[in-house]
């Protein structure tokens, strides 16, 4: 019986020790495309509001992130080449700059490094880190999130509210494909809603474009967007 708990224990190890690994060196099923609407990410910050007094009034990328159906907050921090902002091109840091920028504190270079880092790495052997920012600006151009809700009449409004459907049928309607919406609970007003994040979702090798199958937002709570 002693031998035989002693096997289960190290089987058990050994998987953990597996886990770990796997998770570290970068096993990912698709990607997460991430982009976030400015005023929500500093209204959210009460403690350490925003560095610009105007927020940008258009979604922005916050990251590209290889994630896993059964835990897509995994993997990250991945063993990997750490960012050099030397071999991010300078064409490139200025086209970031508008699609990528770091809208809390204005530092945009740590704001790439810290996603890269983070998450660029466990997705090295698809993109390397030119190609995981080409990528990721390449998503941003192909569908204008901010147009498409304009386009169907959804534009910052202080007291107007919308349904989990009104925003999600235009995104969908437009790339064919299902988003992910992700809300903030409202710092200002109890039990309710502020819609801070749009994802869409990519096959393994960031080119097609799938449906996602997850949500962040109450669906029974309506969601302002301010």
């Amino acid at each position: 019986m002693g031998m035989l708990k002693s096997s289960l224990a190290f089987l058990l190890l050994a998987f953990a020790f597996f886990f770990c690994y796997v998770m570290s060196s970068g096993s990912y099923d698709y990607f997460q495309f991430v982009q976030q609407w400015p005023p929500t990410n500093c209204r959210v910050r009460v403690k350490r509001p925003c560095s610009n007094p105007r927020p940008l009034q258009y979604f922005t990328i916050h990251g590209l992130w290889p994630s896993n159906y059964s835990n897509p907050r995994m993997p990250s921090n991945c063993t990997g080449s750490q960012f050099k902002k030397q071999n991010l091109y300078p064409y490139m840091q200025s086209k970031l700059k508008i699609s990528w920028p770091d809208v809390e504190s204005g530092n945009d270079t740590k704001f790439w490094e810290g996603e890269w880092n983070k998450h660029g790495t466990c997705s090295e052997r698809t993109l390397n880190l030119m190609q995981y920012f080409q990528r990721s600006h390449a998503m941003w151009k192909s569908h204008n999130i901010t147009e498409i809700l304009k386009n169907a009449s959804i534009v910052p409004h202080p007291t107007q509210t919308w349904k989990y459907s009104d925003i999600e049928s235009p995104i969908k309607r437009a790339t064919k494909r299902t988003p992910v919406l992700r809300c903030k609970r409202d710092p200002v007003q109890a039990n309710t809603q502020l819609l801070h994040e749009v994802v869409f979702c990519y096959e393994y090798d960031a080119l097609k474009l799938i449906d996602c199958n997850r949500t962040d937002c109450w669906k029974n709570v309506d969601i302002k967007f301010q």
